[in-house]
């Protein structure tokens, strides 16, 4: 450094004086040297410094484009997933439809067969009933035409037969009557 110095001193008043020593020994030329020699080192340094920064923003964008390439993936993969997961909701959704719409069919020939069941015991017990209130009222039309023939029969053997024996034989006659007529 102070060999520079020196030099250009020298050739500051070489200058001075008139003499022209030379290219190297002007003092514009060797600034402008150290000048140039300062660049190339400090871009140098500063060349490697950005380089390696560049590198790592390279890398923590591939590392960025991996990430989110294998997110991708997930994300279609889940997707694909969620997908097969509806399709099989779905179809196990329209069996248990079909199921429920079957059972319902059964159930309503069941309750048809039922109804069917009932409407018949009811109509043969209203057929048993009328039969009974027929069967009835037929006995008790025998009865009382029974009741209405021994009245007329007393009646009229009173009158004709006389009282005695034929008193003995309407009264037997009268009693033997219901036996007969039932």
């Amino acid at each position: 450094m102070f060999g520079t110095a020196w030099a250009a001193d020298k050739a500051a008043q070489d200058a001075v004086e008139g003499k022209d020593a030379g290219f190297f020994h002007n003092p514009e030329t060797w600034v402008a040297i150290a000048f140039v020699l300062f660049v190339v080192f400090l871009g140098k340094i500063l060349w490697t410094k950005i380089t390696e920064m560049l590198d790592k923003r390279a890398a923590a964008i591939a590392r960025s484009l991996a990430d989110a390439e294998r997110l991708r993936a997930e994300a279609v993969a889940a997707k694909t997933a969620a997908e097969k997961t509806l399709a099989q909701a779905t179809a196990e959704a329209e069996g248990i439809i079909a199921q429920a719409r079957d059972e319902v069919a059964r159930m309503q020939a069941r309750a048809a067969t039922s109804l069917q069941n009932a409407i018949a015991l009811r109509e043969q017990q209203a057929l048993d009933r009328i039969a009974q209130s027929e069967a009835a009222a037929a006995k008790q039309v025998r009865d009382m035409a029974v009741d209405v023939a021994l009245g007329a029969t007393r009646t009229l053997l009173r009158e004709q037969v006389g009282s005695g024996k034929s008193n003995d034989l309407v009264d037997q006659a009268i009693a033997e009557l219901p036996r007969r007529l039932h």
